[in-house]
């Protein structure tokens, strides 16, 4: 049972506070804060420029309050963290956002409350890095005076067949009776089922562990495509042949960005190596997912170049930014690496995303993105995305936007491989 009724704060409305927010917001009196005030404005507007909530979602949360005051967090007495942890220019985890809402919280803490962290960390860091934080900012004591929980986020941007309440949520506690707090408080919004684990650090190695799968999967078909390309096989056409043996695993080529799959892994490795372990498989594996969109460019130039066209000089067309197709979300996208490596060797990129937000992706991208595609002008054109809008359009289409013989590389298998000059 619930210690009282909660009264919630959630911090950071990002890709994962939001939906939490709204899905609490029909339940229980909720805060949702962040600290930047145009997003709250814009909320408070009724829209998520995200799409991860729909309009209608929002204003269906009719206990939902919105807010850039930290003082509005002041009445709550159950706090959820969804702030990002990202990695620095080193590798390193970066816990800077995660530290600065410890210390926020800790001065609005009292007797009896209770925070739970959503972000994804390395194991221990709940107890080891935030709890220290927290008891130093309020005077309280922890596992006496307030109390401490692990829920790590699951969400899929984009996907809108899998949200928030359809994914079985991992829930912990800093004590037994804090566990069920937390796994009652979450059955009331997950409508797939809670799974409660024996500690706050299992919870967290198995959050951390779901991406670092992934990523060691993915860079084992990059590699194969690195192979295949190099043997003159059709990377797909091998995997869906493979793919007839009922075990084996569906992964595809590609490039790996995003805020979870191209970062979650270097806070296992980090703790890793905190402990004395070097983890070779696990490192091997973001090198060479991380020198993908490297090798996309050079293909292109060599392709360009065995037409007898030059590389400096050139106009290429890369179609998609965002980390992932169908979604608008640009956090640690890959297909920069693309841009940057061709703009380096002379070409004049331009880039085209129908889902991008253009202010964010020249704030955080430092790219121009294309209101329109010019017809007939590009020596190159990159499909780096698969959005539904390009698979729309189809080989010939695009192509009309180049020269006659433009190069025409598919990144994402998303037109026929005999209709493109090579895919990854």
């Amino acid at each position: 049972m619930l210690a009282s009724p909660p009264r919630l704060g959630i911090l950071g409305l990002g890709y994962v506070g939001l939906p939490l927010a709204a899905a609490f917001g029909r339940h229980f009196d909720t805060v949702g804060f962040d600290i930047d005030p145009d997003r709250i404005a814009e909320l408070a507007r009724g829209h998520d420029r995200t799409r991860e909530v729909p309009d209608a979602e929002l204003a269906a949360a009719g206990r939902l309050r919105l807010s850039a005051s930290p003082e509005d967090l002041r009445d709550c007495n159950v706090y959820i963290v969804t702030v990002p942890t990202p990695i620095d220019e080193a590798q390193r985890p970066d816990l800077t956002p995660l530290l600065s809402a410890c210390r926020l919280l800790g001065r609005m803490l009292a007797p009896g409350d209770l925070v739970v962290f959503e972000s994804t960390v390395y194991p221990g860091t709940t107890e080891e890095v935030c709890v220290p934080v927290l008891e130093e900012a309020s005077g309280l004591v922890f596992n006496r005076d307030f109390f401490c929980g692990y829920s790590p986020e699951r969400i899929n941007p984009g996907d809108h067949a899998r949200r928030v309440t359809d994914i079985v949520k991992l829930t912990s506690g800093s004590t037994p009776e804090t566990a069920e707090r937390v796994d009652a408080l979450y059955r009331t919004i997950i409508r797939a089922g809670t799974f409660k684990t024996s500690s706050i650090r299992v919870a967290e190695a198995a959050k951390v562990i779901e991406n670092v799968q992934r990523d060691v999967n993915i860079a084992l078909v990059n590699e194969l495509a690195l192979i295949f390309q190099r043997l003159g096989i059709d990377t797909l056409e091998v995997l869906e042949a493979a793919g007839t043996k009922w075990n084996f695993l569906p992964f595809r080529p590609g490039l790996v960005g995003g805020h979870c799959i191209g970062v979650d892994p270097y806070y296992l490795t980090h703790k890793a190596e905190v402990t004395g372990y070097h983890p070779e498989l696990i490192l091997a594996a973001r090198r060479i997912n991380s020198r993908m969109g490297t090798y996309v460019a050079d293909r292109v130039i060599r392709l360009m170049s065995e037409r007898g066209r030059a590389i400096a000089g050139a106009r290429v067309l890369v179609l998609g930014l965002a980390f992932k197709e169908n979604c608008p979300d640009l956090r640690n996208t890959r297909v920069v690496d693309i841009v940057r490596e061709l703009a380096a060797a002379g070409a004049q990129v331009d880039v085209y995303d129908p889902w991008a937000d253009a202010a964010e992706a020249e704030r955080t991208c430092h790219l121009r993105l294309l209101a329109e595609i010019p017809a007939g002008v590009y020596d190159a054109l990159i499909v780096a995305v698969a959005h539904r809008e390009f698979q729309a359009m189809g080989a010939e289409r695009i192509r009309a936007f180049g020269k006659p013989g433009a190069v025409l590389y598919d990144v994402k298998a998303v037109l026929p491989s005999a209709a493109v000059d090579e895919r990854l």
